[in-house]
């Protein structure tokens, strides 16, 4: 089973993974938790690159193409042998932040995004994509807050400083592609408590489980 968990800065990701990974072992899972950028060894060089703040002249096509030599490497050496060997992934983005944020975000082609995408990842899909869904002002506080405590705001604040445009423009974006694709994803409202946002996860957790359980039997 491969779950991703997608949403925008200071949506509350980081966690709900957290929370998500203990309740999945709980339940008898194993399970590989991931991140993109930044899941192999690649991905690690790639990731200093993609969040430096001080990286701003980055065409959005060379932002692009780095995603998806990351998503690539990932998806070869990290989630494929552990879906192979019946382990569940638990993986923090993957391929729709890349539609939605090159996309929706930065104005290609979110079709086209797809499609490269489709190469990248060899056909690999989530089976579940949780949506952590805040409006743009309360995710923004809550990221540059957080970068501010730990100190990321040079490493990892590349795109909290975007204009709070980028960001609306992105939720938009997150919400219009989850209904694209509402087989697979469940949108969670993230502007409650931290407990109240792991319930709705539980649940939808449950009942995509029980979903593809009878898909299978079918």
């Amino acid at each position: 089973m491969f779950i991703t968990l997608e949403g925008m800065e200071g949506s509350g990701k980081s966690t709900v993974l957290k929370k998500l990974h203990a309740w999945l072992e709980s339940e008898g899972y194993e399970v590989v938790l991931t991140r993109e950028p930044g899941g192999s060894e690649l991905g690690k060089t790639l990731r200093a690159l993609l969040l430096d703040a001080e990286n701003t002249d980055i065409t959005s096509e060379a932002e692009l193409f780095l995603y998806l030599a990351d998503r690539a490497q990932h998806v070869s050496q990290v989630i494929k042998p552990a879906l192979e060997a019946g382990k569940v992934v638990l993986c923090d983005r993957y391929a729709d932040s890349t539609v939605v944020y090159q996309g929706y975000g930065r104005g290609l082609d979110p079709n086209l995004l797809h499609s490269f995408n489709e190469v990248a990842t060899t056909g690999l899909w989530p089976d579940i994509s949780l949506l952590l869904d805040v409006e743009p002002e309360i995710g923004l506080r809550r990221a540059l807050s957080r970068n501010i405590e730990q100190g990321l705001s040079r490493a990892e604040g590349r795109f909290e400083a975007e204009a709070i445009d980028f960001h609306s423009r992105v939720r938009e974006g997150y919400l219009t592609w989850a209904a694209l694709n509402n087989k697979r994803f469940k949108v969670v409202d993230a502007s409650v408590t931290p407990d109240e946002v792991f319930a709705q996860v539980v649940d939808c957790m449950r009942t995509a489980i029980a979903m593809m359980k009878t898909e299978s039997v079918d």
